[in-house]
């Protein structure tokens, strides 16, 4: 008969957990979130043997068994039987041989809290290179568990592994006779009479509801008879886990003495080491850091440019199939500019995903991420930030969806929240065509010591605004948002890696079905919305267009081709979102903006590089001429009522501005919105940066009128 557990995979950071967790599952995965926080929840289904399945259930990265950040006490709380989500069987813990007296401190932790435990010993190679020898067979005498060296990058010692798996699940290993350490020393009598209560628990455990009950699933009368326990004992959790700590690592410094021997101290020094003379050093690191993102960046934008050009393809020839295959009825313009059109949105993004998530994670792996936040840890915290903020930052110059969601490697809250609250500042690839068209009208094609080009410096000025306010900002809300969760930026640096090409590859996939299942539902919706304003109108005024135009036609038929364009634009001007634009014409005159630039700005909320096509669409320029030639002559031939240019450099300018700072992007709503699971902070984020872009947008305009 087939036996199904539920093993928790637990260990250190870097410890090489999420490599073995790939290698149990493969891709057979599910990705979502613990409840009530944002940290993922990996789990997947493994095949151990013939009568044995498993839920792997990969939980975040931890020290100790003393809960600091977010992350770690979801793995608390699963490891003490405190989720009512989640009850795991077994404990799978993954311990770095090459830094294995840290990895004990936790590994004797979870021993001592009587759950079945294998121990899968991970980095044996690096170990070996340190000079560090173990003795397995001793080590598992010592702590009463079994220990399997693997190696998940190499299959090696994993199906060793499985078959202990399988030993412990037929209960042919048993937990260790005795604690790791002597529990009833460090507070005997509160200790039995937790037990009396829960009499299934280990003396380990018992310490633990002492400590931190307020934040397990008790009733209000057992927490009431865990406090009365405190005082009749004068119960101290700092003193009792200063005191068990001490236990531990003594107890650790005699098992390294039995079992390890390691190299001369005094050894030269290893490769990592001398790297990061290099790489940390105090001006050659960030000269380096800088080149590194700078190619981040520019990989991210170059590489993507191509499958997102395909995509971009594929869905222009099939909408175009479409057109000439279904009648023209309103369910296929639907189909067409709706549900095609929001596909279109959605997948194209995808692309932008999986590249920069690939990047990132080979990054990590290589372990030069940890090296990045070391860097630029000081400049972040003087802004509310912290070292591991930047990553989201620079990645939102490609795009803020995968940014934002990259965001999640930060486990204070308040941080967290501000590094998402600011990454749209950044100027990501979908405003460079709006640049692009709004610098060529505007800004003369000057060059400046024979070679610096005045759009370029524009261009480069415009990149370095968003940057400069996105801190700006930072410094001034991380006084309104409040947090009680202190700020640690503890790192481990680890060892420098080859990549795990198919780790990053795990990675991507799983990015991109996050990103298309979760975001890509509210995305779509929006963009049917969209079509729906921008499609139907006033019922009345949508027909006296209609008819006045045929009628046209009738008379003229030779100019049809040149009226129907002028219909579809008369058309959008009296549709809903058109009727829109005229509405908000008096709120955006003041920044020198017109009606047509008023249903821009609400159309490039599905995307900022639609403001480019449908000032097409605006400006009647059609299919064969619709080059960006044509369409700059149009717009800067466009003319107001009174005769004055509409894009003068003041109103140019002020446009320029309010797409560097105004949110303009539906998709990183969608994204804000599920990772902070609510709407309030979306909705602050849409407020205040266009009240932002509005007011430096307006004495822009100020200025240069």
């Amino acid at each position: 008969m087939s036996k199904h557990l539920n093993i928790a995979l637990v260990g250190n950071p870097n410890s090489g957990k999420s490599s073995l967790f790939n290698y149990l599952t493969g891709l057979n995965q599910q990705v979502g979130n613990f409840p009530g926080v944002t940290v993922d929840k990996k789990m997947g289904e493994s095949k151990i043997s013939t009568d044995l399945t498993a839920t792997i259930i990969d939980l975040p990265g931890s020290y100790s068994l003393y809960p600091k950040r977010s992350d770690e006490w979801v793995a608390y709380k699963v490891l003490l039987n405190q989720d009512a989500s989640i009850k795991p069987d077994m404990v799978l813990l993954v311990a770095d041989a090459s830094s294995l007296k840290r990895n004990l401190l936790f590994c004797s932790q979870i021993i001592d809290l009587n759950i079945p435990v294998v121990v899968a010993l991970t980095m044996m190679d690096l170990a070996k290179r340190k000079g560090t020898q173990i003795n397995i067979p001793g080590l598992e005498r010592e702590l009463g568990v079994p220990i399997v060296p693997v190696n998940p990058r190499k299959n090696k010692g994993l199906e060793q592994l499985k078959k202990v798996l399988e030993q412990s699940a037929d209960n042919l290993i048993l937990p260790p006779a005795r604690n790791f350490i002597d529990c009833e020393a460090l507070a005997a009598q509160a200790i039995d009479q937790v037990k009396k209560h829960y009499p299934a628990i280990s003396s380990y455990t018992a310490v633990h509801y002492l400590i931190n009950h307020e934040h397990f699933l008790m009733d209000d009368g057992m927490q009431d008879t865990m406090e009365q326990i405190e005082i009749d004992n004068a119960f101290n959790p700092t003193k009792t886990q200063a005191e068990e700590i001490m236990q531990r690592f003594a107890r650790i410094k005699h098992i390294m003495q039995q079992t390890v021997i390691e190299a001369d101290p005094l050894q030269k020094a290893l490769f990592n080491e001398r790297l990061d003379d290099l790489l940390l050093h105090r001006r050659w690191g960030y000269i380096i850091l800088m080149v590194v993102l700078f190619l981040l960046f520019q990989s991210v934008f170059w590489v993507a440019k191509y499958p997102m050009d395909g995509i971009e393809w594929v869905f222009g020839e099939f909408g175009s199939l479409l057109s000439h295959v279904l009648p023209l009825t309103w369910w296929s313009d639907l189909l067409i500019n709706g549900v095609v059109a929001g596909l279109s949105g959605i997948v194209i993004f995808i692309p932008q995903i999986m590249i920069l998530f690939g990047l990132v994670t080979i990054l990590e792996d290589t372990g030069y991420m940890a090296r990045i936040s070391f860097l630029t840890d000081k400049l972040m915290r003087k802004v509310g930030l912290n070292g591991k903020s930047v990553m989201p930052m620079i990645s939102g110059f490609a795009c803020a969806v995968p940014a934002i969601m990259s965001a999640r490697n930060i486990e204070n809250k308040k941080e967290r929240l501000l590094t998402i609250m600011i990454t749209p500042l950044m100027s990501c690839s979908a405003r460079l065509p709006v640049y692009t068209i709004l610098i060529a009208l505007v800004i003369p094609s000057k060059l400046y010591f024979g070679f610096l080009s005045l759009q370029g410096l524009v261009m480069m000025g415009l990149y370095l605004l968003g940057t400069v306010m996105a801190l700006i900002v930072a410094s001034v809300m991380k006084w309104f948002i409040k947090s009680t969760e202190r700020s640690f930026f503890i790192l481990e640096l680890p060892t420098y890696r080859t990549p795990r090409w198919k780790n990053a590859l795990t990675t991507m996939i799983e990015k991109a079905k996050i990103f298309v299942f979760d975001a890509g539902k509210i995305i779509m919706m929006i963009s049917l919305l969209l079509w729906a304003l921008s499609t139907y109108g006033p019922p009345e005024k949508m027909a006296a267009v209609t008819a006045r135009y045929q009628q046209l036609i009738k008379e003229n038929p030779q100019q049809a081709a040149e009226l129907n364009k002028h219909r579809k634009t008369e058309l959008l001007q009296n549709s809903f979102a058109g009727t829109l634009g005229k509405a908000i014409e008096p709120a955006i005159r003041p920044l020198g903006y017109d009606w047509k630039i008023g249903i821009a700005l609400i159309t490039s909320f599905a995307a900022r590089e639609v403001f480019v096509g449908t000032m097409a669409t605006l400006y009647s320029v059609g299919e064969e001429a619709g080059n960006n030639n044509t369409l700059r002559h149009k717009m800067a031939v466009a003319e107001r009522p009174d005769g004055t240019k509409v894009y003068n450099l003041a109103t140019g300018l002020s446009l320029l501005i309010f797409y560097v700072l105004a949110m303009q992007c539906m998709s990183t709503l969608a994204v804000v919105k599920r990772e902070t699971r609510s709407w309030k902070w979306p909705m602050i984020q849409l407020v205040y940066m266009t009240g932002l872009a509005y007011l430096i947008s307006w004495l822009v305009y100020r200025i240069f009128i």
